[in-house]
């Protein structure tokens, strides 16, 4: 079927290359457009701390976002009249924000609390009447609306801030990724091919397909949410992707070249090398598809970008790149170049002979020492960071740490206690209740202290305050403390009441978590009916989601792949294989994670600070991309095993040649996809950092321990075993009598 797409591809060559002219010429406005369309954070999925928050924002009527100023003066104290009119002077504009609900300062909500024990640094809420995605767009408005003058420094922070300045900083990694991705592609492709049109042909086609991805991905946001971080994936296998499908191609195709004419040339690359990309690329994505099974709105865009963008590659492959290459025939080896040389055939071909006259000398201090070097992961941590995902000049990580210093690290990031009740929340039942708990968390040496209608200045007892809320009009006794609490903490019609519990650590710490735990095992009792929310619950419950679904998502993606390369190699034995030594090497690349990014080795050289915990959604991903990424090489390899083997029968033989044929062009394509994910490590967002580093490692990891030793040495010892098949698809015995 492919050699027969050859034959068209060659007679409707030009109409191909126009086509896709057009399709390139068509996408450059929308990709530009792309960046606007994408939204922040993981997405809404059904938590517990999700449904706190829908409680808080129905029946006390807050705003479903906020976004924090922190104020400080070198030369006013906050006590000064200058400050406060320095304060009001600075957020006046936010006024013509038509979004901007209320301004909460420490003046106005006349609480001392909000002011620092420097005297000088104060902290203020802007209530938006807006969802997260269309405050976290007027994060930029904000900013430029606010008039500092020379007396007050301020910055703008909280979670939405820490959104905003999160697409910002996508958007500059994915610029310093390309910058320094594209010149060193260039010339690995020089390198690999000796000559200036084979290097950027492949090259060519790595823009062209993340162009067309990107407007895709615009066009696809109008109709359901798609993450920033789709921008890094699109980018990430559009360039890897399609450089490796294009270098595949080219490569076949000069080989072609020396014993058939073009027409001819094209049809058998596209027959041999055509049908390993299909292969190759059906394997990536199952492998992403993975993704489509999270309910998380970030993970499941990921995946349909990374399905796009291979398969925009693999029509890229299939059409264009013949129809190039008809057209170019015998000058695609025009302009040569001669750099240095990646090992060549003979050098594949005595080293996996060496390493098939010693298997087992191999395959078990490789295997072992694969595993210690995944042995890291048996501590792993998950968790997922705060501000110190940003870079650490961000103004939202700047302002939060700086709160963190003066107030405590825990004042912006509150364990927040929802309690509903079909009665009343300040029933004498429910008070004892709240009353108990609230002893509880301010005895707790993790609480810094608790904000409730019971934390106040008030000299009384349980008693009396049972009494005080069984009034119709507590306020009128109890005065403004008592009458700012009920405004802020309890719904009109007292069904619902919160605590907020304001922990002494900060939010991804091990002390805030356990306490958030503690809290949700041990709620008030009474008849309230308990949901917790704040940072460090809402990361936990995403943390929890995820890994809920994330067993079955691996499951899933090793049995369509093992079913996929049994259908491809006709064999029982080696997508087993295949599918074994994949998740080894990803096992490797996850322990290395854990002993760089959460232990912290090397953390200066690859410039971020550790903060001892895993990010949690990078297992997912890494897993998800590399697994397809890694069997790329196992069907380039095994394919040309496999045509050798139908040739002559001997199992030995074919292993070698195979590595002759496809090791130099392996390596090569691993080194393009390395190079595209040191450009991505490079980032200093901490999440694209860290998946950078573990691509590369992992395909590292598998190109060479795994592909250049386990699978030689594996081949060796199964022997002919590897080819067995039940009867009905022509299994068996292996073909001829030379079966080593």
């Amino acid at each position: 079927m492919l050699a027969a797409l050859g034959v068209r591809v060659v007679r409707f060559r030009w109409w191909i290359i126009a086509f896709w002219g057009v399709v390139f010429l068509a996408s450059v406005p929308f990709a530009f457009q792309a960046t606007s369309s994408l939204k922040s954070g993981f997405g809404e999925v059904e938590t517990e701390s999700r449904v706190a928050l829908r409680l808080m924002s129905e029946r006390l009527e807050l705003p479903e976002s906020s976004v924090t100023l922190v104020f400080s003066s070198d030369s006013l104290e906050a006590s000064d009249p200058r400050y406060i009119e320095a304060v009001e002077r600075a957020t006046a504009p936010l006024s013509q924000i038509p979004e901007v609900d209320q301004l909460i300062t420490f003046h106005s909500a006349e609480n001392a609390r909000m002011v620092a024990s420097d005297g000088r640094t104060t902290y203020a809420f802007v209530l938006l009447n807006a969802d997260i995605d269309g405050a976290t767009d007027l994060v930029p408005d904000i900013r430029a609306a606010l008039q500092p003058g020379d007396e007050l420094d301020i910055w703008v922070t909280g979670g939405v801030a820490i959104f905003s300045d999160l697409n910002i900083a996508s958007e500059q990694d994915l610029r310093r990724a390309e910058i320094i991705t594209l010149p060193l592609l260039l010339v690995a492709l020089l390198i690999v091919f000796g000559g200036v049109i084979a290097a950027g042909l492949p090259l060519a086609m790595g823009g062209l397909s993340v162009v067309i991805t990107l407007a895709l991905v615009h066009l696809l946001a109008q109709f359901t949410d798609m993450s920033i971080f789709v921008l890094n994936i699109a980018s990430f296998l559009g360039l890897g992707m399609a450089v490796d499908y294009s270098l595949l191609m080219v490569s076949r195709f000069r080989e072609e070249l020396v014993d058939h004419e073009v027409t001819e040339a094209v049809q058998l690359t596209l027959a041999t090398a055509g049908k390993a990309i299909v292969f190759s690329a059906g394997t990536s994505i199952i492998g992403l598809s993975g993704l489509l099974f999270f309910q998380f709105m970030m993970l499941r865009s990921l995946g349909i970008g990374g399905i796009t963008v291979i398969l925009f590659s693999l029509l890229i492959a299939l059409t264009l790149i013949p129809a190039l290459l008809a057209v170019l025939g015998t000058r695609i080896n025009k302009f040569s170049v001669r750099l240095m040389r990646v090992g060549d055939g003979m050098f594949w071909l005595r080293f996996s002979r060496w390493v098939m006259r010693h298997p087992v000398a191999v395959a078990v201090p490789v295997t072992a020492g694969l595993l210690l070097l995944g042995a890291p992961f048996l501590s792993v941590k998950l968790g997922s960071p705060w501000a110190t995902i940003l870079p650490e000049n961000a103004e939202s990580r700047v302002g939060w740490e700086l709160v963190a210093e003066q107030f405590g690290p825990g004042e912006l990031a509150q364990v927040i206690v929802v309690n509903t009740s079909d009665t009343s929340t300040l029933s004498p039942d429910n008070i004892a209740a709240a009353h108990e708990f609230i002893q509880r968390m301010e005895d707790d040496p993790r609480v810094r202290r608790v904000d409730s209608i019971l934390s106040t200045d008030l000299d009384v007892s349980l008693e009396e305050f049972q009494f005080l809320y069984s009034l119709p009009s507590p306020e009128a006794i109890g005065g403004p403390q008592v009458a700012f609490a009920l405004d802020q903490l309890v719904s009109d019609d007292r069904s619902l009441s919160m605590i907020r519990v304001v922990p002494d650590h900060g939010p991804v710490s091990d002390e805030t978590h356990n306490l958030a735990n503690e809290i949700r095992a041990a709620p008030p009792m009474g008849d309230l009916e308990t949901n917790v929310t704040g940072v460090t619950p809402d990361l936990q419950d995403t943390v929890d989601r995820m890994y809920s679904d994330f067993p079955k998502v691996i499951i899933y993606v090793a049995i369509v792949t093992y079913l996929a390369l049994f259908f491809l190699f006709r064999s029982v034995v080696l997508p087993l294989k295949a599918v074994v030594l994949n998740i080894l090497s990803i096992l490797a690349s996850f322990g290395a994670l854990v002993f760089v990014f959460q232990q912290g080795h090397f953390q200066n050289l690859l410039g971020f600070t550790s903060e001892g915990i895993t990010e949690a959604s990078v297992p997912i991903l890494l897993f998800s991309i590399v697994f397809g990424l890694s069997m790329d090489y196992e069907v380039f390899l095994l394919s040309r095993v496999k045509e050798e083997y139908e040739a002559n029968g001997d199992n030995t033989q074919a292993v070698a040649v195979g590595m002759e044929r496809s090791g130099r062009i392996i390596t090569s394509a691993a080194l393009i996809l390395i190079l595209v994910s040191a450009g991505f490590a490079s980032g200093d967002i901490l999440i694209v950092k860290t998946l950078g580093f573990g691509v590369g490692l992992a395909i590292l990891i598998d190109s060479t321990i795994v592909r250049a030793l386990l699978v030689p040495a594996l081949m060796r010892l199964f022997s002919a075993a590897n080819w067995w098949a039940p009867g009905f698809l022509g299994g068996g015995t292996a073909p001829g009598t030379g079966q080593s």
